[in-house]
């Protein structure tokens, strides 16, 4: 009888084990970010969570997927653009889950598929856009990246938010090209803004010279005030050209004076 009893003791035991076993792997807590996906003899059944909730043990299956904002950095990419510059351009995507669901049924591995959708999404659009387009229309090609990543990964759950061109690694030589351009536009605006004052300048003396036309005395004052300016200098010859005009008015003065003698 001490046999049976200890048999039934320790039968008792291991199923109490069993038991406790069963009601552990029944049992399933997932975080608030997080969705359950259960399956059901292969079959899917549908996402759960979060929170507490019960699964049929050996008969059903979760699949945990965390529903938080996901960085991909997609690393450096050698491409070449539209007008013949190979570069190396590297970028960063933001995505997260929105049907967990699909994100373990469509895909094998959502965040693998989505990391070479990027590179390979990034090569392309690089290689038909120009360089330009790539330095100075940054916002139009991370639009266009993320357009065309999120409609790729739309079947499988994935919403893309944000795509972001972080780097363009041009060539040494390219750049030291870009610099000569530069430093010639520069130059190119520097004797144009010269040019314009010159013909400013030319239009103000003509219109100087017009005012001074109209009165005799008017182009010996401005001799004689021009010779005031330049006087201060003592140490120095000053050569200065005395207009014929002057000279006429002198020299009629004089004949005018002979002739009352």
């Amino acid at each position: 009888m001490g046999e049976i009893f200890g048999f039934i003791s320790t039968f008792g035991i291991v199923a109490i084990i069993v038991l406790l076993a069963l009601i552990t792997s029944a049992v399933k807590i997932v975080q608030e970010y997080e969705r359950g996906v259960i399956f059901r003899l292969g079959r899917l059944t549908g996402a759960k969570g979060p929170g507490l909730f019960f699964i049929i043990p050996f008969i059903d299956r979760m699949v945990k997927v965390d529903l938080r904002v996901v960085t991909l950095d997609v690393p450096t990419q050698e491409a070449i653009t539209r007008d013949n510059v190979t570069i190396k351009v590297n970028a960063v995507v933001y995505y997260r889950v929105i049907d967990p669901s699909d994100a373990v049924v469509q895909v094998e591995d959502f965040r693998r598929a989505t990391w070479n959708i990027a590179q390979t999404t990034m090569r392309n659009v690089v290689g038909q856009s120009e360089l330009d387009e790539l330095l100075a229309q940054r916002e139009k090609i991370n639009a266009q990246l993320r357009a065309i990543i999120d409609e790729t990964t739309e079947p499988w759950g994935i919403k893309v938010s944000i795509v972001e061109v972080k780097d363009v690694e041009l060539p040494q030589s390219m750049q030291r090209a870009m610099a000569r351009q530069a430093e010639a536009e520069r130059e190119k605006r520097a004797k144009i803004i010269h040019a314009e004052g010159e013909f400013q300048a030319a239009q103000q003396l003509s219109d100087a010279a017009v005012t001074l036309g109209k009165t005799s005395a008017g182009i010996q004052l401005r001799y004689l005030q021009t010779l005031t300016d330049i006087a201060v200098e003592k140490n120095s010859t000053i050569v200065f050209p005395l207009p014929i005009d002057m000279m006429k008015a002198f020299i009629g003065k004089g004949i005018d004076s002979d002739t009352e003698e």
